[in-house]
């Protein structure tokens, strides 16, 4: 069985990875494109959480608040999707072997499991405001989470580029270069 790391330096002689670090600008504009996905990710999460915690947009239903974002949620999980592939083929040693971009996955797989029971469930949800429905105190402690979940799926993807200074003798590279926990 092939390790991690035999798995990224097959993987960093691919063509689609020399071709994607052949030309210069191509990286930079996909990173571009990620980061603005993140962006509109954050910003419908943040929206529909913010209905759940009664903080905004309190004069719709949670299901219409769900229905208006969904859709800018799931796209730019898809583009993000597609470029972050691409980020990684572009330097897949580097990204694989960070433990930064382990947990980033981790936290990334809840949230878009997490987003999915909520969207099922906002599908099957009568169209009522919170005012006549009180949601629970467990939903409002999942906005809260899925929050900060999403806040640290961030500082972990700018944390790739730098999980050695991050996490120190924890860094899966420096175990690879013979270091120790």
């Amino acid at each position: 069985m092939m390790s991690l790391l035999e798995i990224a330096k097959a993987m960093d002689v691919t063509s689609l990875s020399t071709s994607l670090k052949s030309i210069t600008w191509l990286v930079p504009l996909v990173q571009s494109v990620h980061i603005l996905m993140v962006g509109v990710v954050f910003v419908s999460i943040l929206m529909i959480s913010l209905r759940v915690l009664g903080r905004v947009r309190m004069d719709e239903p949670l299901s219409r608040t769900w229905r208006r974002f969904a859709p800018s949620l799931w796209g730019g999980v898809a583009v993000m999707v597609v470029s972050g592939v691409l980020l990684v083929f572009s330097e897949p040693v580097r990204e694989l072997m960070t433990l930064s971009f382990r947990l980033k996955m981790v936290l990334l797989v809840i949230c878009v499991v997490s987003a999915v029971v909520f969207g099922r469930r906002m599908r099957g949800a009568a169209s009522v405001t919170a005012v006549e429905l009180p949601l629970s105190a467990a939903m409002r402690a999942a906005a809260v989470v899925t929050l900060v979940l999403w806040i640290a799926i961030i500082f972990l993807g700018r944390a790739i580029a730098y999980d050695d200074s991050v996490w120190g003798s924890w860094s899966p590279a420096i175990l690879q270069r013979g270091g120790s926990l």
